[in-house]
């Protein structure tokens, strides 16, 4: 479970880069593609936090 936080962290830029993995445009265009889905699905969480807590009863 730890490396799969790594691995965000990695695709977000916050964590350090592997220096033993392969570097491939193949790779990076995954890579961006993993981060902007991240990105897309934690504005949905917060759109739907946001949505939840400002219902009006």
């Amino acid at each position: 479970m730890k490396s799969i936080w790594q691995q965000i962290l990695r695709y977000l830029y916050i964590g350090k880069k592997d220096p033993a993995a392969p570097k491939s445009t193949y790779i990076s265009m995954m890579h961006g593609m993993n981060r902007i889905s991240i990105i897309v699905f934690v504005i949905a969480l917060i759109i739907m936090l946001i949505k939840l807590f400002t219902r009006h009863h």
